[in-house]
């Protein structure tokens, strides 16, 4: 999984954090979750906030 599967990665943060409102997540604490998701292997380098808040969204539409 890479840095542009942002639906991938979304759901797969709602299913293993059902319970975590990712409006209230921090980007630093986001990019820490999406870098220990198995099956991710991208350079964590790689992400910015545009790619985070895309996720972020994302994993909002998800979990409403």
């Amino acid at each position: 999984m890479k840095w542009t599967d942002v639906q991938d990665i979304a759901i797969l943060l709602y299913e293993t954090y059902p319970d975590v409102d990712p409006l209230t997540l921090r980007f630093t604490d986001l990019h820490r979750r999406v870098t220990q998701l198995p099956g991710f292997d991208d350079d964590p380098k790689r992400s910015n906030e545009k790619i985070l808040e895309a996720i972020q969204m994302c994993w909002l539409d998800e979990k409403e």
